[in-house]
């Protein structure tokens, strides 16, 4: 009698049809999936681990896709390699459904989260009417934490947790017996992440579904999976029980990638270990001016080591029609000194992201004083003089280095716009200097006539990175820099920032809800919540003894 299997993969072999010819993604791949086991899918991107996933629900184009091998899903199983579309759509969402990395883009913006729901049950359901459909998706909704009366209100109304919540409930609404999550909680904050994996957890518990847990963070397979397989360039190198593989990994992979992600443990200002530079090195530490202390003298910030400050910052966004403005910043004064990197923590909707902005001139506060290098500088936003002299001292690289990168332009392009605005220099001296810069973020001078698709994710970012440095700016605002980017890829943009600012003498404003990528990184904390700066001090003082019950909240939630 064969053993009970929610998904068994055979043989798993996925080649795409491009316009340069076939690239195989997944080779020979193969494992089982028992009835309320984690199985986590680990890799870098390209590993093959959403080809796997996509593949099980018999999503690829047939058209430009040749899917070989087997994929039976539940037990006994149904076939989706090379399934007719009439038995694909029959299993989606009842015996098989996905969680997607975006919950954004997976839900449609035209309609309320519930109608959304309560249609994926009466797809499956047809002789449900539609008062027991909307009857079942609001009490799902209760399920996964969501009050019922928000039913109505459309994905642009909740919060990135609350819409990956609504995601998860369209997922298991049907009691599928294999649940694929896709990154589920890649771009949340540590506290929603725990939240929302603890969710999964449970209602899995309940329910009995399998999972296919697809991840890059080694501490969310620690904390859910019960075995690992470790995936690159689409072939499985280790599979095993979690525990055992991430203490003792087989493969020199393996082993690359688990250091490769800091920890709340690793040593500060060493630099992480890569896929091509597997030793840890220590780095000396630097010495930072002095911070001002209480009632210090606005006319003598450079004495007193200053670069860039707010003092009682508040920033309103107009609300919906006649509401009352709402408040995104409420009275924060902080400061970063020459040559120092402070680390800009808190939850989504917290402020952090908004005080860049004020910092960089590209948003006017409602109230405060913004300066930099004893400058006041809070109309930059509205003075395009000003606006324009800052931008020389003051850069930022952005979380997603696609979306900043005009897909038009070549990398040459893209990073001597700023040399054209800022710098007497002709053409051949502009180019010169893009060549320099490319060096010195780690990539080539043959690579400025492509553009940014022909890169990598950590590639992409490091373009960003040269574009930022090109008129040798003084603050570097960093806003959520490598949380899209896999461990290693990460590890690379990080000791290159950190090489960067030894090399350079930056001062970084470093914008992360990752707490060991902050204390790896940053001298000083400064902790945000709901607008209101909570605690700031050094980073060993903020982690080792934090004094606000949030910071020990944020701490305690890190996996």
């Amino acid at each position: 009698m064969s053993t009970p299997h929610a998904l068994r993969v055979r043989d798993l072999t996925v080649t795409f049809g491009t316009a340069h010819g076939p690239v195989t993604a997944v080779r020979g791949v193969s494992f089982d999936l028992a009835p309320g086991e984690v199985l986590g899918l680990v890799g870098e991107s390209g590993s093959g681990k959403s080809t796997i996933g996509l593949a099980a629900l018999g999503l690829h184009d047939p058209a430009r896709t040749r899917v070989e091998g087997s994929v039976q899903v539940g037990h006994p199983g149904t076939e989706t390699v090379g399934a007719p579309e009439s038995v694909l759509r029959r299993i989606r969402g009842s015996r098989v459904a996905m969680v997607f990395q975006d919950a954004l883009d997976a839900l449609s913006p035209f309609h309320g989260i519930g109608a959304q729901i309560a249609e994926a049950h009466r797809v499956h359901h047809p002789k449900a009417n539609r008062r027991e459909a909307r009857e079942r998706a609001a009490a799902m909704l209760e399920r996964v934490g969501i009050p019922a009366a928000r039913a109505s209100d459309h994905p642009h109304q909740l919060s990135g947790g609350m819409r990956q919540r609504a995601v998860i409930a369209m997922a298991l609404i049907n009691h599928p017996d294999v649940l694929i999550a896709d990154e589920p909680t890649t771009a949340l904050d540590a506290r929603v992440q725990h939240q929302v994996l603890d969710l999964i957890r449970a209602l899995q518990s309940e329910t009995g579904t399998a999972m296919l847990l697809i991840t890059h963070d080694v501490g969310v397979v620690a904390a859910t999976c019960h075995r690992t397989m470790v995936l690159r360039d689409g072939e499985a190198l280790e599979e095993g029980l979690t525990q055992r593989l991430l203490s003792s990994p087989a493969h020199p992979y393996t082993r690359a990638l688990i250091g490769a992600a800091p920890t709340l443990s690793t040593p500060p200002g060493t630099r992480l270990p890569t896929l091509d530079d597997p030793g840890p090195r220590s780095r000396p530490a630097g010495r930072l001016p002095a911070a001002p202390g209480p009632g210090s003298d606005p006319g003598r910030d450079r004495d007193r080591g200053v670069l860039a400050e707010v003092r009682d910052l508040r920033v309103d966004y107009p609300g919906r029609r006649r509401a009352r403005p709402h408040p995104a910043v409420r009275g924060v004064s902080l400061h970063v000194a020459r040559g120092e990197a402070l680390g800009l923590v808190g939850e989504s909707g917290s402020g952090k992201s908004t005080i860049a902005r004020v910092l960089a001139g590209l948003r006017r506060p409602t109230r405060g004083q913004v300066r930099f290098d004893g400058r006041d500088i809070s109309g930059a936003a509205t003075s395009t003089r000003l606006r324009r002299e800052l931008s020389r001292d003051v850069q930022l690289v952005f979380q997603d280095p696609y979306a900043s990168l005009n897909p038009r332009r070549t990398v040459e392009q893209i990073v001597t716009t700023p040399l054209r605005v800022h710098t007497d220099l002709d053409a051949a001296g502009r180019r010169k200097r893009a060549a320099e810069l490319l060096e010195q973020v780690g990539l080539s001078a043959s690579h400025l006539s492509r553009h940014p698709h022909e890169f990598s994710g950590g590639q992409r970012q490091r373009i960003g990175i040269a574009r930022a440095l090109a008129v040798r700016p003084r603050l570097i605002i960093a806003d959520e820099p490598v949380s899209a980017l896999d461990v290693s890829v990460q590890a690379q943009v990080l000791n290159l920032l950190m090489d960067l600012r030894e090399e350079l003498g930056l001062s970084l404003l470093f914008i992360s809800h990752d707490l060991a990528v902050v204390r790896h990184f940053c001298d000083r904390i400064a902790v945000l919540r709901a607008g209101e700066l909570v605690e700031t001090g050094p980073r060993d003082a903020v982690f080792d003894t934090p004094s606000a019950p949030y910071t020990k909240e944020l701490l305690a939630a890190v996996l």
